[in-house]
């Protein structure tokens, strides 16, 4: 799926150079139904927008029916969001994006690529993530539940998690204590 015009006379140059092998969608990723065009298995391969990529991704994270449509997903963002995606528990980078990614999915940095790489140059560093869809995610979760409490408790990084989960639930903190988390 290619947005820019400019574009597809130079994917039209690999598709006849591999026919059947690749089909060109002139599109926004935002709007195509993919899976009008798919069929299993499928991997996804793309260099993102870094201005839709976190978005795209997301949505292909959080399907209504799990496993997804999808295996993998071989995504290239800038590289800061990739260290996003892969953080560990306990580190700086950890957060929703971690933690929606790793859900569902065994996530992994395989390339990071300089700016030099690129034509015309960004002004960042690029990073390939590598990610395998687990047959069920790694614990039993709604969806709709997840997203808010983890929106209510990485919004706002600074904030206590108790003074930013307060409007949860009452007793919040007790909660957090049961479940060896200091408020």
């Amino acid at each position: 799926v290619e947005k820019d015009p400019r574009c597809l006379p130079a994917l039209a140059e690999i598709a006849d150079a591999c026919p059947g092998r690749l089909e060109v969608i002139c599109g926004d990723a935002l709007e195509v139904d993919v899976l009008a065009h798919l069929t299993p298995p499928v991997r996804v391969v793309a260099n993102l927008p870094y201005n839709v990529g976190t978005e795209l991704l997301i949505r292909w994270l959080t399907p209504k029916n799990w496993p997804p449509f999808w295996d993998s997903l071989t995504l290239m963002f800038q590289k800061e969001v990739a260290e996003r995606i892969v953080a560990k528990t306990r580190t700086e980078r950890y957060g929703r994006l971690a933690l929606l990614a790793q859900w569902r999915c065994d996530a992994k940095i395989v390339l990071t690529l300089p700016p030099e790489a690129f034509t015309p140059a960004p002004k960042v560093h690029s990073a390939v993530v590598h990610l395998k869809a687990l047959p069920e995610p790694r614990f039993p979760c709604d969806f709709k539940v997840l997203q808010r409490i983890t929106a209510m408790a990485f919004n706002q990084r600074r904030k206590m998690l108790r003074a930013s989960l307060k409007g949860l639930k009452p007793g919040i903190e007790g909660i957090l204590e049961s479940v060896g988390i200091p408020p």
